[in-house]
């Protein structure tokens, strides 16, 4: 019998639950997954590279790539971009690269003022710690340096800091100054006792450090720059006789261009100082500056000897000969970086070096001797061969680390 009009039927007292899954359209129907267009596809490159996409937009992508050469390149380059996000890589610049271009310019660019060959070494070894304290920055001029050297037949140390080194370097570049007729960085320094004999490197070094008012800071570089630069432009501009001219080191003098070279090879090893204080790399200096300044150091040491021998530090001499004519020598081999030979007369400044007269011999790396003659090591760990007079080989490697100062 019909329900009168108006009158709503009662709701069933239960609904029946689903019995599963609602399965997907394209299942209900049988149809396969509709395909992922090309733009799609190549959205998803960035996630594939990253790993993050899901089994099959992974398996749909790279099915792609085997089919579309444009993707397949920007996937291969964003897998190569993922892999320096690696967290074992870095993303720094190789340390070595400054030192690389640096010497890649310096033996490629020519200059507008042609530099001496005589003062190169100076002019390059300026040019490699300039780099360096252009880079660092303001608190590292602060860093503790501990200089070294050796003197009275025993080890000193120095403390000071990276701007100290340089106010250093500065200081004793002022003898050189001097000797072409250019400013004086202690003008206006009182010198202690009012002498008027030139200052020994050390003396100037004191004086230098006396006279600062304040710590030095970053700003003692500008100064210091400037000074090298005017030192290589004046001996490329006075012509071939400056090359001679005597500068006066208090104790003893040497020509400009030796003193140029000495003054290279402090800039190199107090260079190495301040690098080692700052954590940076720092190379030695090229085979042919290298092989320079320890052929100075071995010119140095007949007069070193004789000077140390009046002291009563050295043995006396067991053969005196006239001047210019051969006598007892060792023969101090340097090998690798810089190397070569080198026969030191014992018994006489005056007296000539040969291999004929060879009463002993030493060898040592061309870098580890510049650690002797700068005093960075003591004379009983310096030689990695030896052979012979054992009396001549020791008057000859402590009278190289003597060559060290201040």
């Amino acid at each position: 019998m019909p329900e009168p009009h108006g009158t709503v039927p009662e709701p069933p007292d239960t609904v029946p639950e689903p019995s599963g899954t609602l399965p997907e359209p394209h299942a209900m129907t049988g149809a396969a997954a509709p395909a992922l267009s090309h733009q799609v596809l190549k959205a998803l490159l960035g996630a594939w590279a990253l790993s993050a996409c899901s089994a099959e937009e992974t398996a749909a992508v790279e099915d792609h790539l085997t089919a579309c050469a444009p993707c397949a390149d920007e996937a291969l380059r964003l897998r190569d971009a993922v892999g320096l996000l690696h967290t074992d890589g870095s993303l720094d610049l190789d340390p070595t690269l400054r030192t690389r271009v640096l010497d890649g310019c310096l033996g490629r660019r020519p200059a507008r003022l042609p530099v001496p060959e005589w003062a190169t070494p100076y002019d390059a070894e300026t040019a490699r710690l300039d780099a360096l304290l252009r880079d660092i920055g303001d608190s590292e001029w602060h860093a503790p340096v501990r200089l070294q050297w050796f003197e009275e037949e025993r080890a000193v140390t120095r403390r000071t800091t990276v701007a100290g080194v340089i106010g250093h370097l500065m200081a004793v570049d002022g003898l050189v100054s001097a000797a072409l007729g250019l400013d004086d960085p202690l003008d206006g320094a009182a010198v202690p006792g009012g002498s008027e004999a030139p200052l020994s490197p050390t003396r100037r070094t004191e004086t230098y450090w006396a006279a600062a008012h304040a710590p030095a800071t970053r700003a003692v570089r500008e100064p210091w720059r400037d000074l090298t630069h005017a030192l290589i432009r004046t001996a490329s501009l006075a012509g071939r006789n400056v090359a001679e001219r005597s500068v006066s080191y208090g104790e003893f003098a040497l020509p400009l261009q030796d003193a140029l070279l000495d003054r290279a090879f402090e800039c190199w090893v107090h260079g190495t100082d301040i690098a080692e204080a700052v954590d940076y790399p720092y190379a030695p200096p090229s085979a042919a500056h290298l092989h320079r300044m320890i052929d100075l150091a071995a010119r140095l040491l007949p007069a070193t000897l004789a000077t140390r021998r009046r002291c009563g530090l050295a043995a006396p001499p067991k053969d005196l000969v006239a001047a210019g004519e051969p006598c007892r020598s060792l023969h101090l081999e340097v090998e690798g970086h810089g190397g070569g030979d080198w026969y030191i007369p014992l018994d006489s400044p005056a007296a000539v070096g040969s291999p004929d007269r060879a009463v002993a011999q030493v060898a040592l790396d061309g870098v580890e001797f510049c650690q002797l003659v700068a005093g960075h090591i003591s004379p009983v760990e310096a030689a990695a061969g030896q052979e012979g007079d054992r009396e001549a080989i020791r008057d000859v490697l402590f009278a190289s680390a003597s060559l060290s100062r201040l």
